[in-house]
């Protein structure tokens, strides 16, 4: 990937000031249910300059890629997720991929989003259509992805994405994604968190001590913990505050006892190189590759859709 240089000064400075970009795993109410926070101020704004986007389309994409990123503790081994929303709305939907290795990266399927009226709030719902989300998982020696299809029921990012894992793998799973602008349309703060209820042995709950929350039955837990997970402040407001992390996790779930597992970076990247490229022209149909490189002696540009990085290939590096 070549990184886009991202110019403002003063944006810079900003975001060194705050808690830099980590992504926080945890487990809490006796290992029955496990959850990430991610501060991704900084992906969004790497993301943002990859693809030159405005604060809409910012707003879309950066949501996107907050979930991407959490998904990221739930692969297993080597493993690499894309995540697609295509609906017949405004903004025609976005391809987003995570990696196990600690990388996101995606595009919108329409940038620019057409805009009829002045924004009122953040709202999306008024760009997504009616439409499908669905989830590739290609792990480690698999030939072929695994791939799970639902409609879209709330026009909305993170509330579809938890819909998906209810419908497509029955798992309970919440997302919160949020992004923070400031009075010049910057990013200053973005980030989200999700929570999954484990699967219980037998469908019952397996009860390891006896403290208040064991004599609760599994519903009662569950909407005792879908009830902090609501109480949780602007996350994008938080970073942007420089809050801290364990402050939230801590504090927002103190009763179910978390304790965080692993740190983690994660950042927006791409494996995408002009090397790649020339491989792939090079194995265009002879004849083809021969047109190309006769034809016209100008350098050839291609574009990444997946990061926004321009390459210019001489004809002499394709002989």
């Amino acid at each position: 990937m070549i990184k886009a240089e991202i110019t403002d000064s003063e944006l810079l400075a900003h975001m060194d000031s705050i808690h830099k970009d980590e992504m926080t795993i945890f487990v809490m109410a006796d290992g029955e249910f496990r959850g990430a926070f991610f501060n991704g101020t900084k992906l969004v704004n790497q993301m943002r300059a990859q693809h030159n986007l405005g604060i809409l389309e910012t707003m879309v994409l950066g949501q996107a890629m907050l979930c991407a990123a959490l998904l990221i503790p739930m692969m297993k081994g080597r493993e690499h997720i894309t995540f697609r929303y295509d609906t017949n709305g405004p903004a025609a939907g976005f391809s987003v991929e995570a990696d196990s290795t600690g990388y996101v990266r995606g595009f919108l399927f329409q940038n620019q989003i057409p805009v009829e009226k002045p924004l009122e709030n953040w709202d999306l719902a008024p760009f997504f259509g009616d439409g499908t989300l669905t989830i590739s998982r290609l792990g480690e020696g698999m030939k072929e992805p695994q791939i799970g299809t639902v409609e879209i029921m709330h026009k909305n990012i993170a509330k579809d994405l938890a819909w998906y894992f209810l419908q497509s793998e029955q798992i309970h799973t919440a997302f919160n994604t949020s992004i923070q602008f400031d009075e010049k349309g910057r990013v200053i703060g973005a980030g989200g968190m999700f929570l999954q209820k484990m699967p219980s042995e037998g469908g019952k709950r397996v009860k390891s001590n006896q403290n208040e929350l064991s004599q609760l039955s599994e519903d009662e837990l569950t909407q005792k913990v879908e009830n902090a997970f609501k109480a949780m402040p602007s996350i994008g407001k938080w970073f942007s505050d420089g809050g801290d992390m364990e402050d939230v996790i801590y504090g927002l779930f103190r009763e179910f006892e978390p304790k965080a597992v692993l740190n983690r970076d994660v950042i927006f990247d791409c494996p995408c190189s002009e090397e790649n490229f020339i491989a792939h022209i090079k194995h265009l149909p002879a004849q083809e590759l021969n047109d190309i490189i006769k034809n016209d002696p100008a350098p050839i540009e291609v574009v990444c859709h997946c990061c926004g990085s321009r390459y210019k290939i001489k004809k002499e590096q394709l002989k």
